[in-house]
């Protein structure tokens, strides 16, 4: 993709954003086993550039690494996928958008092509764009890459390039990792709003929840990105995290409906072993007996939610990589077992 193409739209950086603090053991959890992460992070994870653990509400534990500290952005990767689905669900609960099992195709009229496959006039829905399961023709590798991915993004017309593609009726309904979908998830939600997604979510979720510093890749259509291109702060990150474990509301205001975090974090269709089942733009399963559902980008950015715990995890790295480690082993040999 050509730098020419891209817009950032960036909020002025600003001072370290503010979170609660309390001791880890206080929290009832044990600190040497989070050394420990930090230790084998020093070690073995040369990429890392954020670790933070918050449980009840309350960062207990926060390390940064390779030059990051607490104001710096992250670059999010596919884990914006799991904000974009929560910016559907805040503009469905404000009935700015059709109903999950609507037909789309005529919100996205203009953009259509002579290619348009007529099949989309019925798969084309909220429910099957936020599950991937809208069947349009893709390729996923074992380690989610996309070999089309290239091709959408050197095209000047993303939308109309995925609205080009056709359905393959053998896979209308089953789960395949596709990122056009939650990028057709902005588009939707711009011809609905009259907003960008990044000016929608600044309004209506990045303001109520204290985020200031911020940015937003777009299209060359002037669409922010939704399926990767978001930058925020691992604090921001954890904040968001915290709001939606706790149904929605952050002190005592209700940003995101209840009702559709209930949708958006249980598993909607089946997955992949490797990265687990899927929701509505989250990826869901079980860790050492614990159900999680989890935000997640390329080169390791991760936001983990496990309910029973009342924990969040936020991890980031850099993303400039082909090859990365998966920081999921740190939370299975040490991190939850710090919470017991």
């Amino acid at each position: 993709m050509e730098s020419h193409d891209i817009l950032r739209f960036q909020t002025p950086s600003y001072r370290t954003p503010s979170f609660s603090y309390q001791p880890p053991d206080k929290s009832g959890s044990k600190q040497p086993l989070l050394d420990k992460v930090d230790a084998e992070i020093s070690k073995s994870f040369p990429k890392m550039r954020s670790l933070l653990v918050v449980r009840h509400g309350q960062l207990i534990y926060e390390k940064y690494y390779n030059g990051h500290e607490s104001g710096s952005l992250n670059d999010l990767r596919s884990a914006t996928k799991s904000f974009t689905s929560i910016l559907t669900g805040i503009a469905a609960s404000q009935s700015q958008l059709p109903g999950l099992d609507e037909p789309l195709l005529s919100i996205l009229g203009r953009y259509a092509t002579r290619k348009t496959d007529p099949a989309l006039h019925e798969v084309l829905t909220l429910r099957r764009l936020l599950t991937m399961t809208t069947g349009m023709a893709w390729q996923t590798g074992k380690k989610l890459g996309e070999p089309m991915i290239r091709r959408f993004h050197q095209s000047r017309q993303w939308t109309s390039f995925a609205l080009s593609l056709p359905v393959d009726p053998e896979m209308i309904g089953r789960f395949q990792y596709r990122s056009i979908d939650t990028h057709l998830l902005s588009v939707i939600l711009s011809e609905c709003t009259g907003q960008d997604a990044y000016s929608y979510a600044r309004e209506h979720l990045f303001e109520p929840l204290g985020i200031g510093h911020s940015a937003w890749d777009s299209s060359p259509e002037g669409h922010s990105m939704g399926h990767v291109g978001l930058y925020l702060t691992s604090r921001d990150m954890a904040k968001f995290g915290v709001c939606c474990l706790q149904g929605g509301n952050w002190q005592g205001h209700q940003i995101i409906s209840s009702t559709w975090l209930d949708q958006a974090l249980q598993t909607q269709v089946e997955g992949y072993p490797a990265f687990g089942d899927y929701g509505f733009g989250w990826w869901t399963g079980k860790m050492n007996g614990e159900s999680f559902s989890c935000a997640h980008g390329h080169g390791g950015q991760q936001i983990y939610l496990f309910p029973a715990l009342e924990a969040v995890i936020v991890f980031t790295a850099d993303t400039k990589v082909r090859r990365w480690k998966n920081p999921r082993p740190l939370l299975q040999q040490f991190i939850l077992s710090a919470f017991r």
